[in-house]
């Protein structure tokens, strides 16, 4: 039986299996992309069909980690056709690591519960490389039971664990916060340099300036270093800050504040992909300031 299995192997999926897979973790995975379950097999990994044949091929005290992007596709993974949630069984814990509203990670946990499966919270940050690497960041929240549960998959998983507490749906507001300014600055970092250009300055050396200056932020380097030679190969899609402002700004109305950049940063992003840029990585936001400023 498997230690950890993992549904959705994408990019950051498929980071922490590689992840796993150097420490000689067994793992199974599942992914609707023939592609990404075949990178999983390379890495020694046990591929399933549906998400309710790897949960049967779990351990009675393995840990599922749902990798996938929003609340639809964890809905469907768990409570869909061939869901995990029908076979999981009690002993056996679920983390949910995607970007979500704190109100669905909070209604995720309560019905596992009464199935008496232990849920923990635990978006991730920091890339595919740092998941492989076992460097990004996972934000945790849940009942000790649920940390005990699975602190050693987690562990293994990152050298960057922020315990929030035991409120389910505390990392996922932690999460969106960090996110909302995440979008804020590259939204920033994208308008500026289009404004360098239009002054007729060198956008690179303008960014090497900033990024030794006030201005400096990590999101902005990153994704203007690629914007700057025109490489939108997806790491990580336009669509994703789209929806984790999104997501962000409705988390605010509903505690009754108004985030007055993050207003304009999740704008900034929702007309991005209007313009037909979801499946571009989101440094293409410098390609958006240039053509509508």
């Amino acid at each position: 039986m498997n230690a950890v299995g993992i549904i959705g192997v994408g990019n950051m999926g498929g980071g922490m299996l590689a992840r796993l897979r150097s420490l000689q973790v067994s793992v199974v995975a599942c992914d609707m992309d023939p592609t990404r379950e075949a990178q999983a097999r390379q890495l020694g990994a046990q591929v399933c069909a549906t998400p309710a044949q790897l949960v049967q091929a779990l351990a009675p005290d393995g840990v599922l980690i749902i990798a996938v992007v929003d609340d639809v596709q964890t809905r469907q993974v768990l409570w869909g056709e061939q869901g995990a949630a029908a076979v999981l069984r009690p002993g056996q814990t679920v983390m949910l690591c995607p970007t979500l509203a704190p109100e669905f990670v909070e209604e995720q946990a309560a019905l596992l519960s009464q199935a008496g499966v232990l849920c923990v919270d635990a978006p991730m940050s920091g890339g595919p490389q740092r998941a492989a690497e076992g460097t990004m960041s996972l934000m945790v929240a849940g009942s000790q039971s649920a940390w005990l549960q699975a602190h050693g998959v987690i562990e293994q998983l990152s050298s960057k664990v922020f315990r929030i507490g035991e409120r389910v749906g505390d990392a996922a507001r932690t999460k969106l916060v960090n996110n909302l300014l995440a979008a804020i600055n590259l939204t920033g970092a994208a308008e500026v340099l289009a404004l360098a250009e239009r002054m007729g300055l060198d956008a690179q050396c303008t960014l090497s300036v900033i990024e030794s200056s006030s201005g400096q932020s990590w999101i902005g380097s990153d994704r203007m270093h690629r914007a700057l030679v025109d490489d939108y190969a997806p790491r990580a899609h336009t669509t994703l800050l789209a929806k984790d402002s999104r997501l962000a700004v409705e988390a605010a109305a509903g505690v009754g504040f108004v985030p007055l950049l993050g207003q304009v940063a999740k704008d900034a992003f929702a007309q991005a992909v209007q313009a037909g840029l979801t499946d571009l990585d989101d440094a293409v936001l410098l390609e958006w300031m240039r053509s509508t400023r």
